[in-house]
């Protein structure tokens, strides 16, 4: 009797245990920028003009691997133009393409 509710207790886990289950987060069709270098170097945070339209003030972080306590702004798909400025200068000028749910590393100097 102890050996059918071993087995019995063990396939009701093995069997639970292959469902997979899928989440999804944000909205789909965003993108985000990520703004790095050496945050001494822009006090103030950045601004950030993109596409010649849309300007908004950024923070800048400390380059690393983990991101995910980072501030990130979020943006639409596509192929952008960003440029950075720090104290009415340019600092980063480029052209981008992001896809859905990718964030940009944007390294500043």
């Amino acid at each position: 009797m102890k050996k059918i509710l071993f087995f019995t207790i063990l396939t009701t886990l093995l069997i639970g245990c292959g469902i997979t289950k899928t989440v999804s987060k944000g909205i789909e069709n965003q993108a985000f920028l990520l703004f790095v270098g050496t945050p001494s170097n822009y006090p103030n945070g950045v601004q950030v003009v993109l596409d010649d339209k849309t300007k908004f003030n950024a923070e800048v972080h400390k380059n690393s691997s983990k991101i995910e306590h980072l501030r990130v702004y979020g943006i639409s798909t596509g192929t952008h133009k960003v440029v950075v400025l720090s104290n009415n200068k340019t600092v980063y000028e480029k052209l981008i393409f992001l896809s859905s749910q990718q964030t940009k590393k944007i390294i500043l100097p």
